[in-house]
C-alpha cells in the first residue's frame, strides 16, 4: 500500500495558502480516483482507493505544519508501508510557482514540515514532490508569505502545477521512479 501525505495546515482559515499546496494535491488526487479523504486516522485524515492499479491511502495531517512528522510515524506504523512506498507532497518557495521537482531522497532542505518528518522517522530515503510557490516579495516575512492566498497570476501557475503533479503522482505509482523523473524533469 502506497502512502501518499499531502502538508499543509488543517481549518479554514488556512484553505487556499501557499502552504496548502500539498492539500490541495490530495484533494484533486481523491476526486480524479474518487477517494474520499475523511476518515480521521493516525492524525489525519485519510482515505483508501485504487489508483491505476496501486492500492493508496491518501493523507492530509491535522497536526498543523510545524509537527507533521507525528502523523507520518503513526501512517508508518498503521500501515507498515517500505520506505518507496511513502510519498510526501509539499509546497516549495526555492521552486517557480507551478514548477514540479521530485525526488527519490534527500534532506528536508527548508521545509518546517519535511524536518519534523525527517527528524521523527529518523529517515530520507522516501520519495518526495515539491510543488513551486516562488519566493515572497522582499519585503514580506516568509511564514506570513507561505500562510498567504497567492496572487491571480501565482494561483494559476500553483493550480496547473497541482494538477501536473496528480499526473506525477499517478506515474509514480504505476510505472515507477525513471517515468516520473522523465515526466517532471530535472
Amino acid at each position: 500500500m502506497f502512502v501518499i501525505v499531502g502538508l499543509g495546515n488543517p481549518g479554514k482559515t488556512y484553505e487556499g495558502t501557499l502552504h496548502n499546496t500539498g492539500f490541495g494535491t490530495i484533494d484533486l488526487l481523491a476526486g480524479k480516483f474518487g477517494i474520499d479523504v475523511n476518515k480521521n486516522k493516525c492524525k489525519a485524515l485519510v482515505g483508501e482507493g485504487i489508483i491505476g492499479s496501486k492500492k493508496a491511502v491518501l493523507c492530509k495531517p491535522q497536526t498543523f505544519m510545524n509537527l507533521s512528522g507525528e502523523s507520518v510515524v503513526q501512517l508508518l506504523n498503521w500501515y507498515k508501508c517500505e520506505d518507496n512506498e511513502l510519498l510526501v507532497i509539499y509546497d516549495d518557495i526555492d521552486l517557480p510557482a507551478g514548477k514540479l521537482r521530485f525526488r527519490a531522497k534527500g534532506s528536508a532542505g527548508t521545509h518546517n514540515g519535511m524536518e519534523n518528518i525527517v527528524d521523527l522517522t529518523g529517515k530520507t530515503e522516501f520519495p518526495r514532490l515539491r510543488v513551486g510557490i516562488g519566493r515572497p516579495p522582499e519585503w514580506m516575512d516568509l511564514a506570513d508569505y507561505v500562510l498567504s492566498k497567492p496572487t491571480a497570476e501565482n494561483k494559476k501557475l500553483i493550480d496547473e502545477g497541482m494538477v501536473k503533479a496528480v499526473e506525477a503522482v499517478e506515474k509514480y505509482l504505476n510505472e515507477g521512479l525513471d517515468a516520473v523523473r522523465m515526466f517532471v524533469g530535472k
